[in-house]
């Protein structure tokens, strides 16, 4: 399984162990997401970021969507199929988002890719930045209602 977690608020007043946090996952802005595996060191990491993120999982249709609007190369360039041909054995990105859906490649592992997908603000916005999911607010684990938010924000 792979989470898609998204950072939601910014820096101001933020504890130092939280920010060292949001920086090993690389969630350096407000409104970048990155996909992280499921184990027991990044749900520790999650856990101590949930007042600043939220995350769930992502389904195949998405990260599709994701890759292949929002996937960037070195030097902001567009990830597109024909590198995706030269560099790896993948020759379209819904082979890819099942690959890294069923943990055969690591997206961040890839050659020459960013880690980082550079989203806009939702559309609509957020709920609220203050109060979790549970609480009708924005922050937390949101399971799969990730897929709506992502899309809004494509």
């Amino acid at each position: 399984m792979v989470y898609a977690v998204v950072r939601v608020r910014g820096t101001v007043n933020v504890n130092p162990d939280i920010k060292k946090t949001m920086q090993l996952l690389r969630l350096t802005k407000v409104n970048h997401c990155v996909l992280l595996e499921e184990n027991v060191v990044y749900k520790g990491m999650l856990q101590m970021v949930k007042d600043y993120t939220t995350w769930g999982e992502i389904n195949t249709e998405t990260l599709t969507k994701l890759l292949s609007s929002r996937g960037r190369l070195i030097g902001d360039k567009p990830l597109t199929v024909e590198h995706l041909k030269k560099t790896s054995s993948y020759t379209s990105f819904e082979l890819l988002s099942k690959a890294i859906l069923d943990n055969k490649v690591t997206y961040s592992k890839l050659p020459d890719v960013k880690p980082v997908f550079r989203l806009s603000p939702p559309k609509k916005g957020y709920r609220t930045v203050k109060r979790s999911v549970v609480n009708k607010g924005s922050l937390g684990y949101r399971k799969d209602a990730i897929n709506t938010l992502i899309e809004r924000m494509l």
